[in-house]
C-alpha cells in the first residue's frame, strides 16, 4: 500500500516539476523579447541558459528519466549500426534515380494515352 502512496506523491511532485518547467520556458521566451533593446547574444545566451534549466528540471521527472534511458539506448543502437560504404551508397543512388526517372516516364505515358482517350470521347480530338 506504501508504494502507491510514494507513486501517487511522486506524480504530484511530477506535475508540479513540469508546471515550472512550463513556467520558466514562458518566462524565458516573455524575457527574450521583453528585453529587445538589449544585445542578442545575451539575449540568446540566457535563453540557452533556461532551456538548459528546464531540460534538467525536466530530466529529474519519470517522463524524463525515460526519455534520458530512451535517448542513452539508442546512442548504443546507432553505433551499432552497420553503415554503407562510399561505392555501395552510390550504387544504391544510382539505382533510386533510375527508377524514378523509369517510373516517371511510365506516369508519363499512361497519362499521355488517358488524355488522349479523354480527348477521343469529348470529341475535342479532332
Amino acid at each position: 500500500m506504501s508504494t502507491k502512496t510514494g507513486a501517487t506523491a511522486s506524480s504530484k511532485f511530477d506535475s508540479l516539476k513540469w508546471a515550472f518547467v512550463g513556467l520558466l520556458l514562458s518566462a524565458g521566451i516573455i524575457g527574450f523579447y521583453y528585453f529587445a533593446e538589449y544585445s542578442l547574444l545575451m539575449r540568446v545566451i540566457s535563453l540557452l541558459a533556461v532551456i538548459g534549466i528546464s531540460t534538467y528540471i525536466a530530466s529529474t521527472t519519470l517522463k524524463g528519466q525515460s526519455t534520458v534511458s530512451f535517448l542513452k539506448e539508442t546512442n548504443l543502437e546507432v553505433r551499432r549500426v552497420v553503415w554503407p560504404t562510399r561505392e555501395e551508397t552510390l550504387k544504391m543512388t544510382g539505382v533510386v534515380m533510375l527508377m524514378v526517372v523509369l517510373v516517371a516516364f511510365i506516369i508519363w505515358g499512361v497519362d499521355s494515352i488517358l488524355f488522349w482517350l479523354v480527348r477521343l470521347f469529348t470529341g475535342q480530338g479532332a
